[in-house]
């Protein structure tokens, strides 16, 4: 490759050695290493935030069991385009009688229903197997009938001790970047420019390496940030600024400004950004960040979602406007998001905790007998709907995970627990 073919893209490995992070999927004896070295691989779906290692995994593992490798966007093809490329790559198998072709879909999530309908029959028939990459949750994006289909991986962001690597990686075998003496000084600022994107580190180490005219380059966090402000055109090469706007989006609304929020919504319906993902995007937010604080929030954002999915641009703009400002203008809760994160907590220290006898069902009499349920307290039973009984299991009794939030609807809430469970979980 010559210098002119981004670095990102020269430092792309074409073997497990060299592919850094996701070690919990293609690690030595992970399941999905197996699958790979047996040579039998099912129709997948990598889902992942950018630069996580989606695209490259796939060359990985098509150059690994020696099959042909077919590659489409689905930013610029249409169902033409996906049946000329399948009737190519089931015409060379037949032809050459190769191994069953793999075809990959970058960005599968932007095709169409009708797009995604057109690759159903030859993936049933076996005549390729897909694999498909995306950004966005695959059970809202991909058509059942094709996700049930495909086995589903999930790729994480890759950690500052990858993207560390990475740096050292690139500094070191790169054959334009080894011409320069290159000191790694400080890392923040570049791996806070990267979030967690492999691709954006690399060309941005390659920008700021670019622009030193003399042969020793040392990287501080001032320099990089003085290179990348001189340069924002250059920098944001594979057009990533918009996981930066929504990032402003969310943060405005969580923080209460809806001029801000319009401002970010504004800047990306003007981007051409997917209005199903800021809608989603929303929803999300209206339960992390909102709760029980303003229980209609959710519904509001969730009904969002429907009507962009039903309605077109222009109209939808307004609906995204009128949700966006409601829920910066809503109080804020993240009392339920941090209420599930310590639960989650809790399973993982302590395990599969046996279910209370009371608490079981019991609909045979080898269960009765067992005693299952027997204790157990019907709440409507009860003048005031409400038993006083554990739900917990024994060695975590009285923890307490949902602590209602300092604002009108919580605090309602917190009395009502309160006069219910009184000292027990300490409301």
């Amino acid at each position: 490759m010559d210098i002119t073919t981004p670095l990102a893209e020269r430092m792309r490995p074409d073997d497990f050695d060299g592919y850094v992070a996701q070690r919990s999927i293609v690690g030595p004896g992970t399941p999905l290493r197996r699958i790979i070295e047996s040579g039998y691989v099912p129709s997948m779906i990598f889902w992942g935030p950018p630069g996580s290692g989606k695209t490259t995994l796939a060359h990985i593992l098509a150059k690994k069991i020696d099959r042909p490798f077919y590659n489409i966007s689905a930013i610029n093809a249409g169902v033409k385009d996906v049946r000329d490329v399948i009737a190519k790559a089931t015409e060379g198998a037949n032809l050459f009688q190769a191994a069953k072709p793999i075809l990959f879909i970058d960005e599968i999530h932007r095709f169409s229903k009708s797009q995604q309908d057109s690759l159903l029959s030859a993936v049933e028939r076996g005549q390729v197997t897909l694999i498909g990459a995306t950004t966005e949750n695959p059970s809202f994006e991909v058509i059942p009938a094709l996700l049930s289909r495909c086995q589903v991986y999930v790729l994480e962001s890759l950690s500052k001790d990858d993207l560390i690597a990475l740096l050292h990686r690139a500094a070191e075998q790169d054959e334009y970047m080894r011409k320069k003496d290159i000191v790694f000084r400080e890392y923040d600022a570049l791996i806070r420019i990267s979030g967690g994107d492999a691709r954006k580190l690399l060309n941005t180490l390659e920008l700021v390496v670019s622009s030193e005219t003399g042969d020793k380059v040392e990287i501080t966090n001032k320099m990089v940030l003085e290179k990348v402000q001189q340069n924002p055109a250059r920098y944001d090469k594979t057009g990533e600024q918009h996981y930066d706007i929504i990032s402003a989006f969310i943060k405005s609304i969580r923080g209460s400004d809806p001029n801000g929020a319009v401002y970010w919504l504004a800047r990306m319906i003007e981007g051409g950004e997917d209005l199903k993902f800021i809608a989603r995007r929303m929803l999300i937010l209206a339960s992390e960040d909102i709760g029980n604080a303003n229980p209609t929030a959710l519904i509001l954002a969730n009904n969002t979602f429907q009507a962009v999915s039903t309605i077109g641009y222009p109209e939808s703009r307004i609906i995204l406007s009128q949700c966006a400002t409601y829920l910066a203008s809503s109080p804020k809760s993240n009392a339920a998001y941090k209420a599930i994160g310590a639960a989650q907590a809790e399973v993982r220290r302590s395990g599969d905790l046996s279910v209370p006898l009371h608490l079981r069902n019991a609909p045979t009499r080898l269960m009765k007998d067992l005693h299952y349920g027997t204790d157990y307290v019907y709440p409507h039973d009860l003048p005031e709907h409400f038993a006083l009984q554990e739900y917990l299991p024994e060695q975590i009794a009285g923890t307490k995970f949902y602590d209602p939030g300092p604002n009108d609807r919580e605090e309602a809430l917190r009395r009502y627990l309160k006069s219910r469970w009184g000292e027990k979980y300490h409301y």
